[in-house]
């Protein structure tokens, strides 16, 4: 993506990675020292992801945990700040350890910088992943 990608822009490209399931090109829309957060963790989980390496680390092998399938609601709210951004969206899937349904509620703040993640705050429910104890992806992120 060019530098000068805008922030929704961004963001709306690194769904269709995901969908995708090209983790590598999804790591790759991060700066080298962006910052990943997950301010609702629970205990044992990780709450803040610094770096490239470790994002990338943390999403290698999402596709074998959670089978994304379609971001059915996707709302990009601009702030005063030009270069974040506030999204609201819902994610749907699959849990592939057990093939139950997923759906997520999500609300993310995001920052861009020259046409890369920079920060990531995202305010997911874990307990709806931790509800389905045979997930390998819950114990995996623990």
């Amino acid at each position: 993506m060019p530098t000068n990608t805008a922030p929704a822009e961004l963001f709306r490209h690194g769904l269709r990675l995901l969908l995708d399931k090209d983790i590598p090109a999804w790591v790759d829309l991060w700066d080298d020292d962006g910052v990943f957060e997950f301010p609702f963790a629970p205990d044992g989980w990780p709450t803040r992801l610094e770096g490239k390496a470790a994002i990338a680390d943390y999403m290698r092998d999402y596709p074998d945990h959670i089978d994304l399938h379609d971001f059915p609601q996707v709302e990009i709210h601009r702030t005063t700040a030009a270069r974040t951004i506030v999204v609201e969206m819902r994610g749907v899937g699959r849990l592939v350890a057990t093939d139950s349904p997923f759906e997520m509620t999500y609300i993310a703040v995001v920052t861009v910088h020259d046409g890369r993640f920079t920060r990531y705050r995202d305010y997911w429910n874990p307990l709806a992943v931790v509800q389905d104890p045979a997930s390998d992806f819950t114990r995996r992120s623990r």
